[in-house]
């Protein structure tokens, strides 16, 4: 077994996706799938429906109609929205449920991962004009494998952490200490939380340097994405230089006056989505 399967079954010994989640997810990975069979799976967790019909009425779907059953939320909305929110709720849980330390903390690694799930669906629907659904759920996941090092071994992980300087060290820290990554091991996780294919490769590359990344491709994007929201301060260790393939570099000066745009309407967005990646009690 891989340091990173290890370090996953460990993890899997004490915390997991919600039965309801990781059902939805292997719904999601047959196209033979109905609207009928997704709703039943949502309607096994009433407090889930609950927050899904106040997310779905929130302001970043901006509905123009009150939403108030699983069945037309399915309908406006569609299964593969519903499931990302159910994903994003589940994920929210699981990063906040610890007190934050003085070096690393679980709130800040979230509201990363939070811009940088609403960044990468901006990118995706703005700059080069595609549905950003599956953008925005790699963004959420990306990197949860930080949050599997955290829970299984959080002396180990805070010592990355301590030693960190850039993206790149955190790597070497990371393998040197682990024999892993955080990159491992979330492809490995939405591998086996049933995730499309494309979304497990963006997880497992948005640290690599890479010579022929296509901006457009969901790796590209969330590279992108992580990139343009450390310039706004969203990072997860204050002293992590985010750097990303150079052909990514050349594609953002090619289009800065698009991303100058997209940035300026950003924390626009981080609002509208308040609801979604903050809930109740925040």
């Amino acid at each position: 077994m891989s340091a990173a399967n290890e370090l996953i079954a460990k993890f899997s010994a004490v915390q997991t996706l919600p039965h309801v989640v990781t059902k939805l997810s292997g719904l999601m990975a047959d196209s033979n799938t109905t609207m009928k069979e997704f709703e039943d799976v949502i309607k096994m967790d009433p407090i889930l429906v609950a927050r899904l019909l106040k997310l779905v009425n929130s302001p970043f779907y901006g509905l123009l109609h009150k939403v108030d059953s699983i069945a037309r939320a399915i309908a406006y909305l569609g299964m593969k929205n519903l499931h990302t929110i159910a994903v994003t709720q589940a994920l929210k849980t699981i990063f906040t449920n610890q007190k934050d330390g003085a070096v690393f903390s679980r709130q800040k690694l979230w509201l990363h991962c939070a811009a940088v799930s609403i960044c990468s669906k901006m990118v995706a629907e703005r700059i080069f004009g595609i549905n950003g659904d599956d953008a925005y759920l790699t963004g959420i996941l990306h990197d949860f494998g930080i949050i599997v090092e955290d829970q299984v071994d959080s002396a180990t992980f805070l010592e990355v952490c301590r030693d960190a300087s850039s993206t790149t060290s955190m790597l070497e820290k990371e393998k040197k200490l682990f024999q892993t990554d955080h990159c491992e091991i979330g492809f490995i996780l939405t591998h086996d939380w049933s995730m499309p294919v494309l979304i497990q490769e963006a997880i497992r590359d948005h640290h690599s340097q890479l010579d022929d990344v296509d901006p457009q491709s969901l790796t590209g994007i969330l590279q992108i994405a992580e990139y343009l929201t450390a310039q706004q301060g969203y990072t997860t260790l204050p002293d992590v230089t985010t750097e990303i393939s150079p052909v990514l570099i050349e594609h953002i000066q090619e289009n800065i006056d698009e991303y100058t745009v997209l940035l300026e309407d950003f924390p626009e967005e981080m609002e509208k989505a308040k609801d979604l990646y903050e809930g109740e009690g925040n």
